[in-house]
């Protein structure tokens, strides 16, 4: 079991939000749903993304997400960025550098990992250039980003 478990705090929407998450990403699951009585909303839903377990926590709206908690994805292909960055910004909201807002206001970084690769160049012309290329996108683009650093 993890010692230590996020939480994620909701006004209401912790079991639809769970599910969907879950949806989302291979190896993942709801594991448990506790109720005050049979029939009642969800109080908590642990989750688990990928082997990393959550808590979602349905709170009162007085405390949103904010940008300085977010969930970084780090992606294979440009198909799973594609995929992700569709579902996830349906009904939520692009930002810039591979960040977005589910509709539930949580944050993510959906990150292909080329991205690391190439901001992490031994050639500091070729890392500036690809940093100067995601700067200017939302949702991250690997071959615009080879292109622009020139690999």
């Amino acid at each position: 079991m993890q010692k230590i478990t996020t939480c994620l705090w909701f006004e209401n929407q912790a079991e639809e939000a769970a599910t969907f998450y879950t949806s989302l990403v291979p190896d993942s699951r709801v594991v448990e749903v506790q109720r005050r009585g049979e029939g009642e909303p969800a109080v908590s839903v642990t989750f688990e993304l990928a082997g990393q377990r959550f808590l979602a926590l349905n709170g009162r709206p007085e405390f949103p997400f904010t940008e300085a908690v977010s969930l970084h994805v780090d992606c294979e292909t440009q198909e799973e960025v594609d995929e992700l960055w569709a579902r996830l910004t349906e009904g939520g909201e692009e930002s810039r550098c591979g960040w977005l807002k589910d509709r539930w206001g949580m944050s993510w970084q959906i990150i292909p990992r080329r991205l690391s690769e190439l901001l992490t160049h031994p050639d500091p012309a070729t890392a500036q250039r690809a940093a100067q290329a995601m700067m200017g996108m939302q949702k991250i683009d690997i071959k615009a980003l080879e292109q622009a650093a020139g690999v």
